[in-house]
């Protein structure tokens, strides 16, 4: 099992996922926007605390790897990332069950994230192949991962069951090796200007 690591940037500061944080994160997690596109629905402290609890299960598996975000000014906890399917065999990893309480989106916090998500999968595990996936509908989300520099792989239909019972189609996208120094400069770049 890999240790979750401290991942510090400018404004953000990624820290490894732990029971502790579950008052932190109900300070922000009940949002009915921060799940619409998400494949589990958080309404209350229950669903927060089995949400939280499944994905420290996944870091004991050794399979992901999650986070919580703080907002260094402040030192509030404003959302979640995490690294998860992982497989160090194949090298390959995906990033999401992302979210930000809304009142951050547009603020350039998300790019700086990925950017410390992605610079360690490339630079410190050595992965060959980040991937992330997208409700169909989440057009919002599916923007960003094209400005980070995402490309576009394709569709699985059908792919997920909501918690309503509808269809989800997952919209993949990845970051290859090959392509993580462009993609790293442009993260750069938005983080300076601080951009969305």
């Amino acid at each position: 099992m890999i240790d979750t690591p401290v991942l510090d940037g400018v404004r953000v500061r990624l820290e490894p996922m732990t029971e502790d944080h579950l008052v932190a994160l109900e300070g922000v997690a009940y949002d009915d926007r921060i799940w619409r596109y998400m494949i589990v629905w958080v309404k209350s402290r229950d669903d927060l605390r089995a949400w939280l609890e499944s994905a420290l299960r996944e870091k004991t598996a050794g399979t992901s790897l999650p986070w919580v975000t703080v907002l260094k000014s402040g030192k509030r906890v404003i959302g979640s990332s995490r690294l998860f399917n992982l497989d160090l065999r194949h090298r390959t990893v995906e990033l999401g069950h992302t979210w930000l309480a809304p009142q951050y989106h547009g603020a350039g916090l998300n790019a700086e994230a990925k950017l410390l998500q992605l610079r360690y999968a490339f630079d410190e595990l050595g992965l060959n192949r980040v991937g992330l996936k997208t409700h169909h509908d989440n057009l919002q989300s599916q923007a960003a991962m094209r400005k980070i520099g995402a490309v576009e792989e394709g569709t699985l239909r059908n792919h997920l069951v909501m918690p309503d019972g509808s269809a989800r189609h997952s919209v993949y996208f990845s970051i290859i090796r090959e392509e993580w120094p462009w993609v790293r400069s442009l993260l750069e770049e938005r983080v300076a200007q601080g951009s969305v």
